[in-house]
């Protein structure tokens, strides 16, 4: 079997703790890291260790090798556009970190050079393939929810940074880091739809040391479509769970690992309530009544093993893989990457934060 021939661009959190994680667990049978770089000295003598690649300190350094299928950008945020563009010069197939840029027009510029140059450019939204979105949307089309009015997303909770993740002028903050999660689910759920717009959003800083936002409330729509409302709060001691569905026929609650919770009810089993406009009143009494009834409810409670890293990791690869390997149709494309930052930077049009640092 052949196994891509990767190099990693960075060896931070996301370059060696996620996608290294990736490369070097159990899962990977499709993947081999030929090179890793990093500006840092001893994560490159790390990672030679780890993968026994080689490795070096300027990412240009790889130009003229080929030996190498793809590409993982896996730099600093700012770094993400310019760095791809110049392997997608160089004909190397990318693969980007989230934000897939800071722009739509990087974005769409990503998208063009790739075509020239003929080889592909894509995103690693890879939260879309976690376990539990799969079964939201086998639930969703059963149809038991009804028809769908509104999805809620809570990536929340409370903690302060004070990292290079907290500063504007390296693309960072909780939309661009945090948000492209809920974001790409989303979309997802809303079938891409290319209307989908922002219809409000909200921008503010609380615990954070930098000047990014740590506080946001986006809602999306789309025509004929359900509402979306996203938080990415920091500053939220109580967060929800991570996703919430409402349907005129029931609800769903779940978080991005474990059960997922369906409560609903069936048409059939429903007494006719044809609307009245005279005054309700108590059968055995007469007395006045509150329009109220107890409906009968039914709850099904769907276990789901893996989570929305390691689990959807895998799949994410191995997805590419069969792309890269065999032609076979990309789901997450560029150009779905691309409908969440214009999403994203529609959010930071509306809502300008002073700019600190």
């Amino acid at each position: 079997m052949k196994k891509l021939r990767v190099a990693i661009i960075g060896q931070g959190r996301s370059g060696r703790n996620i996608h290294g994680a990736y490369f070097l667990s159990e899962q990977n049978t499709i993947v081999e890291v030929v090179a890793a770089v990093d500006a840092i000295a001893d994560r490159r003598e790390r990672a030679k260790v780890d993968f026994g690649c080689d490795v070096y300190e300027d990412y240009r350094e790889l130009f003229g090798r080929k030996d190498i299928d793809l590409i993982v950008n896996a730099s600093f945020s700012q770094q993400h556009y310019s760095i791809a563009k110049d392997c997608l010069e160089h004909g190397y197939n990318v693969l980007n970190e989230k934000p897939f840029a800071k722009t739509y027009y990087e974005a769409m510029d990503l998208i063009k050079t790739a075509e020239k140059h003929g080889v592909l450019v894509t995103a690693f939204h890879q939260s879309i393939y976690g376990p539990t979105i799969f079964k939201i949307k086998e639930i969703l089309e059963s149809g038991k929810l009804g028809n769908i009015k509104q999805i809620n997303m809570c990536w929340s909770g409370f903690s302060r940074r004070w990292d290079w993740q907290t500063l504007q002028n390296h693309c960072a903050g909780g939309v661009y880091n945090t948000a492209p999660h809920p974001i790409g689910i989303a979309l997802d759920l809303l079938g891409w739809d290319p209307d989908a717009k922002v219809a409000y959003s909200h921008l503010d800083t609380a615990l954070t040391s930098g000047d990014a936002n740590d506080m946001a409330k986006i809602i999306i729509t789309a025509p004929g479509k359900p509402i979306v409302d996203i938080e990415v709060n920091s500053a939220d001691a109580y967060p929800a769970k991570n996703i919430k569905i409402l349907g005129d026929r029931g609800s769903l609650i779940c978080g991005t690992t474990g059960d997922v919770n369906i409560k609903y009810i069936v048409d059939e089993e429903l007494e006719a309530r044809p609307v009245t406009e005279e005054p309700l009143r108590k059968p055995e009494t007469g007395y006045p009544m509150y329009c109220s009834e107890n409906l009968p409810f039914h709850e099904e409670t769907f276990n789901t093993t893996g989570d929305g890293f390691t689990t959807a990791s895998d799949i994410y690869y191995k997805r590419l893989y069969d792309t890269l390997v065999n032609g076979a149709p990309l789901y997450i494309t560029a150009e779905k990457a691309a409908k969440a930052i214009e999403i994203i930077e529609a959010v930071h049009a509306e809502n300008p934060l002073p700019l600190k640092y």
